[in-house]
């Protein structure tokens, strides 16, 4: 059985959100809604979803800085949704990455076919979305060996990427430094045990530490666990 398309509502005006939701319910989408602006873009870069409706006008991270951090890693698409009508706002947003922008008031039926016309050649687009993974504010993008954070491009070695992926690939369970050492240095490694420690005070520094992004636990006894 095919999914429906999945469509996130970012509004904090709960009439509308409601009214958004209710109506692309009955169309055969599914929806998710948030009203906070800095949780919708962390529900974005972590969560999947088809298209995102995007207010402008939103408390704690407005939708034009939402828009422009999900660009910088993702290219959903995102149609702007405001009260304001003035050019240079719809000029801002266009230029800051989202697909289109409607003004309230709004027909349905002219938003729903917005929709319908973006899913429809994206659909038809034969490039497929890129592999990604993420934890928090981390992505990272296996097919070409690159972590960001915030948007913000991190320099890793070969070894550091690969001991990192394993981790977030198999959130949240717990992984024994022979697990690791297995997956990410091989069954023939012949060095010593303690460099699982050492590569995970690496990452530690330079996401951990730098970002204050705290997602790799130490397990007692056992090992490590990466965790949203």
């Amino acid at each position: 059985m095919e999914s429906k398309p999945k469509i996130f509502i970012v509004e904090d005006e709960r009439q509308i959100a409601r009214f958004l939701q209710i109506d692309l319910e009955k169309e055969g989408f599914d929806t998710a809604i948030e009203k906070n602006g800095r949780r919708a873009y962390e529900r974005i870069i972590q969560e999947k979803y088809d298209l995102v409706i995007l207010d402008v006008m939103l408390p704690e991270m407005d939708g034009m800085e939402i828009c422009k951090r999900v660009r910088e890693i993702s290219d959903i698409p995102i149609i702007m949704l405001t009260a304001r009508d003035e050019i240079k706002d719809k000029v801002e947003g266009l230029d800051l990455g989202a697909n289109d922008y409607v003004t309230k008031p709004f027909a349905f039926e002219e938003l729903l076919a917005r929709i319908r016309g973006i899913l429809k050649r994206r659909n038809e687009d034969p490039r497929k979305e890129e592999n990604r993974l993420v934890v928090g504010n981390v992505i990272l993008y296996p097919d070409r060996y690159e972590v960001k954070v915030n948007g913000e491009l991190v320099d890793l070695t070969h070894k550091e990427f690969e001991l990192l992926q394993y981790l977030v690939a198999n959130k949240p369970n717990v992984l024994s430094r022979d697990q690791i050492l297995q997956k990410v240095w091989g069954y023939d490694f012949m060095g010593n045990t303690n460099v699982v420690d050492v590569y995970i005070s690496y990452l530690r520094s330079k996401i951990e530490d730098k970002y204050n992004e705290k997602h790799i636990h130490t397990i007692r006894g056992v090992g490590y666990a990466c965790r949203d």
